[in-house]
């Protein structure tokens, strides 16, 4: 072990992070990304390690802020580190890596180890791509599940409760806006923890952020829930399956989101809660996590029978994702839709969806016969019931009760995407929609994202809007147009796309 000086760096990293002089590094063997032991005045913390001749010099070493809290440094304290043998658990992240099926308490290694933050972003990256490359059997995946659910706070309701979950894949996916609210005006208890976006433009936190603040403890949570039936908030707030959240954040940038990976995240939060039934919303299509009917019932099935182990009562639907649902991809811009479609106003398609997938919860609940349930959530829609029991939720979150879609504002910088010809539109690309979205600025930037003007099967004139992409920055502006210009999100074409002759056929 060897003294250092502590500098106190206005830096933050994802994951606690010394930063050594280089010729220290060189010195002890150490090297980047290594795990160290910092102790100052009896007390200790774990961080990893970055080089920099730069920042400090040598003698000393840096901490990072989340460091200086944990530590209770404020500079030119003496500590000392200790190089620490790397955990266990990356000795079973490697036995993944080869494709080996790993045990429960190898799972449960590897996720401590996680929560103790003792893998480095590049070890958790390396665990989520095996994941991705190698496959899960059901039985992993059950262990990545409860071990995820065990790694933060758990909470239990007095009576049952009910919860809808989407794969996700299909952007401008607001549904649960009205759902929850259906559910809650029926009499159920619907306690709905969301994520934020990983590949999406907008997470379902990310669009009921702009009505109402999302991020609360366990305890608020459950006072919410108990005093108006309902709620929607981001599950990495409240510390359930914090693992997750730290997974999220690596998977964020690669933009992937494993089928093992995904399913536990799901059900752990849904475990950690105490969810008793759900509906799992799988769109089918182009860009979708299910391509077809096939793989949506295949992907079911596992939902099921994983869901059945641990306890959770599921049913899924299979929905059409062919294109965004309803016109608007973007955090404000779909919590606009969100609310005109409570007050009467909204499109079919997102109607439709939220109210077929609510129907099933209100049939589970018994507060609908079998087959009846898209009626009576329409009915609960269409009545106001819903949209006096979402302004109830946004009180009960600290957001404004009153609010109109009028009063959100979305990004001030815009441009359109015209048609080039006469014709029909005969495509709108999921994927492309997304990356748009999210080069315009959106998530991050709540004002950011996409009106869609046109869907499939509308006729449009030359020089008709197909497209209003909506910015806070003009730069990100000028990307997403050119990403726009480039990827053709919406494709017109005339009703005849072809002639055959007798000359050319043969």
């Amino acid at each position: 072990m060897k003294m250092f000086e502590v500098r106190v760096l206005d830096l933050e990293f994802e994951s606690q992070t010394i930063v050594m002089n280089e010729s220290d590094a060189e010195e002890l063997h150490v090297g980047l990304g290594s795990r160290v032991k910092v102790t100052v005045d009896g007390r200790e913390a774990i961080a990893n390690t970055s080089f920099s001749s730069f920042l400090v010099a040598r003698g000393e070493i840096g901490v990072c802020r989340s460091l200086v809290k944990l530590l209770g440094v404020s500079g030119g304290e003496q500590a000392t580190l200790e190089v620490m043998t790397p955990p266990l658990a990356l000795e079973y992240v490697r036995k993944k890596m080869k494709g080996e099926e790993l045990s429960y308490n190898e799972i449960f290694a590897i996720i401590q180890s996680i929560a103790k933050e003792e893998l480095s972003s590049a070890e958790i990256t390396a665990f989520v791509l095996a994941q991705y490359f190698k496959g899960m059997s059901d039985r992993e995946i059950e262990a990545l599940t409860i071990s995820m659910a065990e790694s933060g706070e758990k909470l239990r309701f007095k009576e049952k409760t009910y919860d809808k979950h989407s794969v996700g894949g299909v952007p401008g996916n607001k549904v649960s806006l009205l759902i929850v609210p259906i559910i809650a005006a029926s009499g159920l208890l619907i306690p709905k923890t969301s994520s934020k976006a990983i590949t999406s433009p907008s997470g379902t936190a990310d669009t009921m952020e702009v009505l109402a603040p999302v991020t609360f403890t366990i305890d608020e949570f459950r006072e919410i829930v108990e005093r108006v039936g309902g709620a929607i908030v981001w599950g990495g707030g409240l510390n359930i399956a914090p693992v997750d959240d730290i997974i999220i954040r690596v998977e964020h940038p690669l933009m992937i989101d494993p089928l093992p990976q995904m399913i536990a995240s799901i059900l752990a939060k849904k475990l950690a809660v105490g969810v008793n039934n759900m509906v799992l919303d799988i769109p089918i299509g182009r860009g979708c996590k299910a391509q077809s009917k096939e793989d949506a019932e295949k992907l079911a099935a596992k939902f099921l029978k994983i869901g059945g182990k641990l306890g959770i009562n599921i049913q899924c639907g299979i929905t059409y994702g062919g294109q965004p649902v309803g016109y608007t991809v973007g955090p404000t811009l779909e919590a606009k839709e969100a609310l005109e479609a409570l007050m009467g106003r909204g499109p079919m398609s997102l109607v439709e969806k939220a109210t077929a997938l609510a129907g099933i919860l209100l049939e589970m609940g018994e507060r609908a016969e079998i087959g009846q349930g898209h009626v009576v959530a329409k009915d609960i829609l269409r009545n106001g019931k819903a949209l006096l029991k979402m302004r109830e939720i946004i009180e009960a979150q600290g957001g404004d009760p009153h609010v109109k879609p009028d009063d959100l504002p979305v990004g001030e910088h815009v441009a359109t995407i015209k048609a080039e010809n006469d014709g029909y539109v005969v495509d709108v690309d999921n994927e492309a929609v997304k990356l748009i979205a999210r080069a315009a600025g959106a998530p991050t930037d709540k004002g950011a994202g996409i009106i869609l003007r046109f869907k499939r099967g509308y006729k449009v004139s030359k020089g008709d809007v197909l497209m209003e992409i909506h910015s806070e920055n003009e730069r990100r502006l000028s990307k997403a147009v050119e990403l726009a210009l480039s990827l053709i999100p919406v494709r017109v074409e005339g009703m005849l796309l072809g002639r055959v002759l007798r000359d050319n056929a043969l």
